[in-house]
């Protein structure tokens, strides 16, 4: 029983020691990210690594996201004879839940599975080591301008998002099932108000704060053999969805 409990306690200390070098890791970060020099090349460089590199599976996930919702939306709404709410209850749905947390996935997958597996294979080079002996902070170099990059490219890849996903639902509803274009539009306005679209893109800010941040930590902390690049990206990418998961949870508790 005693050696039990000791494992039990032997395991919360180090998921507590892990949390905080993560803090410590993200605190660091920020703190560099502010000290000359300032990297502009490097921070444009990954917004077009995060953001215009996932442009393309952004978009097709949103197109077909929105005509999964209107197809469904619209045989859930006709057994109340309210079809006409169909444009209000896919961009509400768009804009306050699934337009963050999708592109959240699709760009977890897509750029920071490559970003831990490239700081991975760097810590296991020793190349992270050789900016030290260099005089260059690898932090600052190449944490910081990853994460101000994903700050600003998430609420940008969830905006489009949103608009791809309403016009889909567009689409399918209007074009195909014969929903009227007015009533569809109609009760969008009615019913989205700009609080809906500040939630979005606030999630999808703290979102993009999440992924560069796991995915960089993981990726620093790669083990110096020959799965440790697989397994650091795997867990950084699981990490990912679940703190994603359970930041949306707490976020939209907040926001209602």
């Amino acid at each position: 029983m005693l050696s039990l409990l000791a494992r039990i306690g032997r395991l919360t200390l180090e998921r507590l020691a892990g949390m905080g070098r993560m803090f410590l890791f993200l605190f660091s970060a920020f703190a560099w990210a502010f000290r000359p020099p300032t990297r502009f090349r490097l921070i444009l460089y990954h917004v077009k690594s995060i953001g215009v590199d996932s442009l393309s599976v952004v978009l097709l996930s949103g197109v077909f996201t929105g005509m999964v919702m209107g197809l469904q939306g619209y045989y859930s709404l006709r057994k109340f004879n309210a079809e006409s709410f169909l444009g209000s209850a896919v961009a509400l749905s768009l804009l306050r839940e699934l337009g963050p947390v999708l592109s959240a996935f699709m760009v977890t997958g897509r750029t920071g599975s490559a970003m831990a597996a490239e700081l991975g294979s760097m810590k296991v080079t020793e190349q992270i080591d050789a900016l030290y002996s260099m005089a260059i902070n690898p932090i600052q170099y190449l944490v910081s301008p990853r994460i101000i990059a994903g700050l600003i490219s998430m609420p940008l890849l969830t905006a489009i998002f949103d608009v791809v996903g309403i016009y889909g639902a567009y689409l399918v509803g209007v074009g195909l099932l014969g929903v009227s274009s007015g009533s569809y539009f109609a009760g969008m306005e009615s019913s989205v108000v700009f609080q809906d679209v500040w939630s979005g893109l606030l999630k999808s800010v703290s979102f993009g704060l999440i992924i560069t941040w796991v995915c960089c930590y993981k990726g620093f902390g790669a083990q110096p053999m020959a799965t440790g690049v697989g397994q650091a990206t795997t867990e950084s990418v699981v990490l990912c969805f679940v703190l994603i998961l359970i930041w949306d949870y707490f976020m939209t508790s907040v926001m209602l």
